[in-house]
């Protein structure tokens, strides 16, 4: 996590439709360039999309992979209720 400074980077994807997580701890395109790898490399081929404005990502795959996965890149995922 960068915790150290802050950007104003917009990365985000075309839209997705999966499960929401926020990760306010994403603040710049290294996170999340970090949550993405982390995602790709555990849910191989699942639709993604991280919005870095709004600090969310949404996975098109299974839930608790991609929340594992988040946190193991050192981020707080919090699922958000659709």
């Amino acid at each position: 996590m960068c915790s150290s400074h802050q950007h104003n980077d917009v990365v985000a994807d075309a839209k997705v439709e999966g499960v929401t997580f926020e990760v306010q701890d994403m603040t710049c395109g290294h996170c999340a360039g970090m949550i993405r790898k982390a995602i790709e490399h555990t849910l191989p081929g699942a639709a993604l999309s991280v919005d870095l404005d709004h600090r969310q990502v949404i996975v098109a795959g299974d839930a608790a992979i991609a929340e594992k996965a988040i946190r193991t890149a050192g981020y707080e995922p919090v699922r958000l209720a659709r």
